[in-house]
């Protein structure tokens, strides 16, 4: 099937794909969120007389209108669905206008009266934990420490170098904004339409807010464009339910584009400070290093992020020494969360820059420094100590990387060329001993096999992954895949490198016992043994017998459910870190290319290379796809995207001065898959969506440090990082 087209990509094409934003109709209601101008303040009181009398507006929500929990969240629930007493980020929601139109919503949005008295603001997470910092919540400023040992972390080396790097607040900017509608249900109920990452998520939290069993709360998975981790946290989805259950009519909403940067959480903003020791020969011996993410105002993701900031902040070396501090703080910044790398982006860019250092220091090339290093099977993992198994192919992703060819046409006059190099590792799944499985469900009748997976399709490709999956089991037979909703079993979120690993390994339990049940009726209806039955192209097959699905089954409908569970994790110890934290590991390789020029301090990125260990590549096409997408994220990280909020107040909240990468940015890019199957993935394949954005970031700094000798201690570059 590797020549086959995505199941969307037609309808996508030629502008038939129904997105989230595609679905109202004209008797929809339309909803404008009200949200708060100040970073921090106390609410005195929202006036919403003048909106609810104005023309059009059928209803305003505030918080006093939530039947259930007044606060949630997707891990840790401390973020209200309406800010009742205070604001604690510029956008935090305070009121919900309804309308028979969008513009009557909006003019009634701005009719909502809302006083407030400011607070001091806290914005830098380096005071976060100082006495005199406001304090934000009722457990203090810290969503999560992490410290984590290994060996003797005071040892000396004779050769140490130290650096302070930092990251910036990069958004996921997917092309679709927020958008959903929902309805009531005739069972008392409600039903969500909405582009998401983890509808089951989704649901449990709509159910808590509304006072409703999870089972009158159905979601299901509209058309997304785009998600990068900015999908997995509530926004409009709670909004849409409380009105249409309260009013008994469908609700639709769509946020702004500078909306939508107010609304989602951001990559964290990080600040690495490292010191790596190593002898003479480049052998490294010891790392220290403190990681300080910021949260902003509510918790989101940032406890994990920090577990994966802090566990892969020793990168892939072999390193016997090591410590590693970490804080994810509150501040009165855009709440952080997940996005593509999740922490570990942030890790991989300080210690891939101090690695540069250390080579610089020792006259050792910066490739050679890292293949002396490279972890080996056999090795500890240097952060958790877990075994370092045989598929962890460093050593082949550095040299496949390093031998891909180089840009054929030279700089121009005016600009100096530098090369880059870095590397990158993160786990697959949750890990953390998180439990973790998913459930699908193959339904067989007379004209093929339907999926049936709540796994969210948001671009990556899962649907045609598993579909894939299922067609080498069910050789021959026509496989769908039906729409994702919470009615199908649990899939969890696609996010973490998880879909395809989790969903495709129920998707191929599944598919096995719906053969093994197919093959034994074939069995009884060719009168033979069901060893001697085969499947192929769609027929059943003994001897020179054969009947196909049509005839076997007639009416009757085959269905089988199974559910994957990953192998087991556990949490680290709360002191060392130590321990089984992950399943498995993914690295990767990037080399930069770029040219520099030293007046404007402008800079080119004329080719990325990247070698990516993908266990199996499951759809080659696919893969590339991935790999090239996430590095056009890296490429933005490195040279344009921050989200820029002084005071706590977003100042370029929109695509005139949100820069990002066009197509006209994107370098040549150039990819050798490293394809080792891994035994513990229940069908040989990594996860390869987050690899591309670990190291690209890392290897444009690289390559910029080498053209300039500038030290490029933060990302974005700035042009007066390189001409000052």
């Amino acid at each position: 099937m590797n020549g086959s087209r995505r199941p969307d990509v037609d309808a996508k094409i030629a502008g038939r794909f129904r997105f989230a934003g595609d679905l109202a109709t004209d008797s929809t209601l339309h909803g404008v969120t009200v949200r708060s101008p100040e970073p921090h303040a106390r609410i005195i009181a929202v006036r919403t007389a003048a909106a609810a009398n104005a023309p059009g507006v059928v209803r305003v929500f505030t918080s006093a209108d939530v039947p259930g929990a007044r606060n949630v969240g997707h891990i840790v629930r401390d973020q209200p669905v309406f800010a009742e007493r205070i604001v604690r980020y510029q956008g935090e929601p305070i009121a919900f206008v309804v309308a028979t139109s969008a513009a009557a919503a909006a003019r009634g949005a701005a009719l909502v009266e809302v006083d407030l008295d400011p607070f001091p603001v806290l914005d830098d997470p380096e005071r976060s934990e100082a006495p005199d910092a406001p304090v934000l919540h009722e457990h203090g400023n810290v969503y999560r420490h992490l410290t984590i040992r290994r060996g003797d972390p005071t040892i000396s080396a004779p050769v140490v170098v130290q650096g302070e790097w930092s990251t910036g607040r990069q958004d996921q900017l997917f092309l679709a904004p927020e958008s959903g509608v929902a309805a009531p249900t005739s069972n008392g109920g409600v039903v969500l339409d909405v582009a998401t990452q983890d509808l089951h998520a989704d649901r449990a939290q709509i159910a808590a807010a509304l006072a409703l069993a999870e089972e009158l709360v159905t979601v299901r998975l509209a058309g997304v464009g785009g998600a990068f981790g900015g999908r997995e946290d509530i926004t409009l989805q709670i909004h849409l339910c409380l009105a249409a259950h309260a009013l008994g009519r469908p609700v639709t909403a769509t946020y702004t584009r500078p909306e939508s940067f107010l609304a989602h959480p951001k990559r964290h903003p990080a600040r690495l400070r490292y010191e790596l020791g190593a002898d003479h020969d480049g052998r490294l011996v010891v790392v220290r290093a403190d990681v300080l993410l910021d949260g902003g105002a509510y918790a989101s993701t940032s406890g994990p992020v920090l577990g994966s900031a802090c566990y892969f902040a020793a990168g892939p070396y072999r390193i016997p020494n090591v410590e590693i501090r970490g804080a994810a703080v509150a501040t009165n910044n855009p709440v952080s969360g997940a996005m593509r790398g999740f922490g570990a982006v942030q890790a991989c860019f300080g210690i891939e820059s101090t690695m540069d250092l250390l080579a610089a220091e020792l006259g050792i090339d910066p490739i050679e420094l890292r293949r002396i290093n490279a972890l080996r099977p056999g090795d500890r993992f240097p952060t958790s100590g877990q075994l370092v198994g045989d598929h962890a192919p460093v050593h082949e992703v550095i040299d496949r990387c390093a031998a891909l060819p180089m840009p054929c046409s030279p700089p121009a006059p005016d600009r100096v060329r530098g090369v880059g190099f870095a590397l990158g590792v993160k786990s697959h799944l949750y890990g953390e001993g998180m439990p973790e499985w998913a459930e699908a469900t193959m339904r067989v009748d007379r004209d093929g096999a339907t999926i049936v997976s709540a796994a969210t399709e948001c671009g990556q490709g899962v649907e045609n992954a598993v579909r894939r999956l299922a067609a080498e089991v069910l050789v021959g037979l026509p496989v769908t895949v039906a729409r994702a909703t919470t009615d199908a079993g649990y899939a969890g979120s696609s996010s973490a490198s998880r879909a395809t690993w989790m969903s495709g390994g129920a998707v191929g339990l599944a598919a096995n016992e719906a053969r093994a049940t197919l093959v034994g009726r074939a069995a009884d209806f060719l009168g033979v043994d069901r060893l001697h039955v085969g499947l192929s192209g769609g027929r059943f097959t003994a001897g020179q017998s054969s009947v196909g699905l049509a005839e076997l089954l007639g009416d009757d409908v085959v269905e089988c459910s199974s559910t994957y569970r990953a192998p087991p994790t556990e949490r680290g110890d709360p002191s060392t870190g130590a321990g089984d934290v992950h399943v498995s590991w993914m690295f990767v390789a990037h080399r930069a290319v770029v040219d520099v020029d030293l007046r404007l301090g402008t800079i080119e990125t004329v080719q990325i290379a990247t070698a990516q260990d993908v266990g199996r590549a499951i759809d080659e096409r696919e893969v590339i796809g991935q790999i090239r997408g996430g590095i056009s994220q890296g490429l933005g990280l490195a040279l344009y995207e921050h989200l820029d909020a002084p005071g706590g107040r977003v100042v370029n909240a929109g695509l005139t001065d949100y820069l990002i990468p066009t197509a006209a940015d994107m370098p040549e890019v150039v990819v050798a898959l490293v394809e080792h199957p891994d035994p513990r993935s229940p069908h040989g394949g990594k996860g390869v969506g987050e690899p591309p954005s670990l190291s690209s970031t890392a290897a444009i700094a690289s390559a910029v440090r080498a053209a300039t000798g500038r030290p490029i201690l933060r990302v974005p570059i700035r042009p007066d990082d390189i001409y000052r």
